[in-house]
């Protein structure tokens, strides 16, 4: 199991991670593996085996498990620009 919390993030061809989990179509798929391709596109594989072809300019909802704890988070970066 892995451990942290899933919050939801916003992905494009460059920001997708493996173990991402997107919703397409009505259904979740978990993104096991990709391919770079030609004009910044990712070929994602998911678990179930299907792939999809992820553009350069298609931006996508993703659930990603993060860790909170780990310096430099989505927290840490908060917290230090309203002290400032």
């Amino acid at each position: 199991m892995t451990a942290g919390v899933r919050v939801a993030v916003e992905i494009d061809a460059g920001t997708v991670r493996r173990g991402d989990q997107l919703m397409i179509g009505g259904q979740a798929f978990v993104v096991e593996d990709m391919t770079s391709m030609t004009h910044g596109a990712k070929r994602l594989i998911f678990t179930t085996g299907e792939t999809f072809t992820l553009r350069r300019t298609t931006v996508l909802w993703a659930a990603r498990c993060v860790d909170p704890r780990r310096s430099g988070g989505r927290g840490a970066n908060w917290s230090r620009s309203r002290t400032s």
